[in-house]
């Protein structure tokens, strides 16, 4: 099933009559301006499964996301809905532009999540230690990535967590990840999956993707909760 909530493939069927195309033209641009942003404002992708985190949170939140018992229910994705709620809407929008591969000289230490705090500082609550819902994982397991704009990859890095650092209480660092896969290059498509193949991990970890995208210098950061059984 196509993770957004509506595909950017839909065509008309029929085409308006060519003498309406400027009225109708016209009348979308005026709606467009007046409609907040509420929906996912371009199309790129992120990781699906396990899921990250602002992925997560729209998944289980976005067609509830005013439901007080978040707070209660699901905390860490309550403060992100609070701080911002386009993280979630647009969750396949976090990205840099222009890292040239150099990802730690662009990314501070407990910044990862947010890629950066990049686009102004919208996906900054995705730093915040905090019991994020996990996905159950094995020691071999796979990163299923969900590109909506057929970007393609020129490689994934896939990172875990060390053992013994604790997401509930630290912000993720550099020196927390321990690289378990680089991938060759991807062709474009809109799914993509990574087989990875780890050992002597128990409990929660972080699983922190990259995907550098091969239509520009376009890098995305991406935390996905898990624990290992």
């Amino acid at each position: 099933m196509n993770p957004s909530r509506t595909s950017p493939n839909d065509r008309a069927h029929h085409r308006p009559p060519s003498r309406l195309l400027w009225a109708f033209g016209l009348l979308s641009a005026v709606l467009l301006c007046l409609i907040p942003s509420v929906g996912t404002a371009s199309a790129h992708g992120s990781v699906v499964d396990p899921a990250s985190r602002n992925y997560g949170c729209w998944l289980r939140w976005g067609s509830d996301f005013q439901n007080p018992a978040m707070a209660q229910l699901d905390p860490m994705c309550w403060q992100a809905w609070q701080a911002n709620p386009n993280a979630m809407w647009n969750w396949n929008g976090l990205y840099r532009d222009g890292s040239a591969g150099n990802f730690q000289a662009v990314i501070p230490n407990g910044q990862l999540c947010s890629g950066g705090r990049t686009e102004g500082g919208r996906y900054n609550s995705l730093d915040t230690p905090g019991a994020w819902k996990t996905t159950n994982v094995s020691k071999d397991f796979t990163v299923k990535l969900y590109d909506q704009a057929v970007h393609g990859a020129d490689y994934f890095l896939v990172y875990v967590s060390r053992q013994g650092f604790d997401p509930t209480k630290q912000a993720l660092t550099w020196n927390d990840l321990q690289l378990v896969k680089r991938t060759a290059r991807y062709a474009p498509s809109q799914n993509y999956e990574i087989p990875v193949t780890t050992s002597g991990y128990s409990g929660r970890h972080v699983v922190y993707t990259i995907w550098q995208a091969s239509h520009m210098d376009q890098t995305y950061f991406l935390c996905s909760d898990v624990n290992f059984t």
